[in-house]
């Protein structure tokens, strides 16, 4: 009884080549492995490029934008002396920095501009026996608030919108380029398995 000859299974694709073999002429290399060198390499000027300039603007359109909210802070916001209705808490580490940097909320009342008593709640140092003063800022409202942003703060904000701009650049190339080699390397496949199924029987059908 003759065996049967088992059905040729393609062999693995081609193992991974170094980037700088796609720019090597030779026999072995692909359309698409200059394709790919030549749309990494586009990618990563077009990012190098585009990442500083989407800072740039980024981050400008970030501090305008912070200044103006300072200029509304500056106009709807004001500080006042408020006393301490109650007793706030002790810090568990007194004396440290910690405690320093450290605020409680608490009830305090204050005079409005108007002349009117007001009571809200502030973040105050940890401490504090009732009927202490403290400097809070306050809106128009009569409302306890943080102040208006200062210089610092709108330009860790502005660095901060350009930094993640940049980001966002590299990692969209990123993505790009990993798409463009997943399609790339499909085909290739695709290419090897064709190959393959037109030289298979000449290697395997009997003589």
């Amino acid at each position: 009884m003759a065996c049967e000859t088992p059905p040729a299974q393609p062999p693995p694709g081609p193992p991974p080549r170094p980037l700088l073999w796609r720019w090597r002429r030779n026999p072995l290399r692909r359309r698409t492995d200059a394709l790919q060198a030549w749309l990494g390499l586009g990618l990563l000027f077009a990012v190098l490029v585009v990442a500083p300039v989407a800072a740039v603007l980024v981050g400008d359109a970030a501090h305008r934008h912070y200044e103006d909210t300072a200029r509304h802070q500056a106009l709807t916001r004001y500080e006042t002396t408020a006393t301490l209705t109650r007793d706030t808490p002790r810090h568990p580490e007194p004396g440290s920095d910690e405690e320093k940097n450290t605020r409680y909320p608490a009830e305090v009342r204050f005079l409005t501009r108007e002349g009117r008593t007001r009571t809200t709640q502030a973040e105050v140092p940890p401490g504090l026996p009732a009927g202490n003063e403290v400097r809070i800022w306050v809106t128009t409202d009569g409302e306890a608030t943080e102040p208006p942003l200062s210089r610092e703060q709108i330009r860790s904000r502005s660095m901060g919108w350009a930094l993640l701009a940049a980001i966002g650049v590299a990692l969209t190339g990123a993505a790009a380029h990993a798409l463009t080699t997943f399609a790339l390397r499909r085909r290739n496949l695709a290419d090897w398995a064709t190959a393959w199924a037109e030289t298979a029987p000449r290697w395997t059908t009997p003589t």
